[in-house]
């Protein structure tokens, strides 16, 4: 089951976006996109989002939302430098062959 985190950062050049961090299999896909209709991008993680993940997943370990090993594995991750084993979506399946 991934866990998802997202939350809005303001930036003086590039303005105001949302990121959103999914932790799935021991990996954590950072994105990001900035308005309504635009798509989500790979986001390189900065010491702040790795931070504000961390806060994140500690506001809600008391509402047992996620569980202690949970937060463990995300504390461990977010230690991690580099934007992470999964930075934006990729595909896991081949597509289609026609090989007959």
């Amino acid at each position: 089951m991934a866990i998802e985190f997202g939350w809005w950062n303001r930036d003086p050049e590039e303005g105001k976006y949302q990121v959103r961090a999914v932790i799935h299999g021991g990996n954590i896909e950072w994105t990001r996109h900035q308005g309504h209709h635009t798509p989500w991008q790979p986001h390189t993680p900065s010491d702040d989002d790795r931070a504000r993940l961390v806060s994140e997943a500690e506001r809600r370990l008391p509402r047992r939302l996620i569980t202690q090993k949970q937060f463990d594995e995300i504390k461990r991750l977010a230690e991690n430098t580099g934007p992470g084993a999964l930075s934006g979506r990729r595909s896991s399946r081949p597509g289609p062959t026609s090989e007959f």
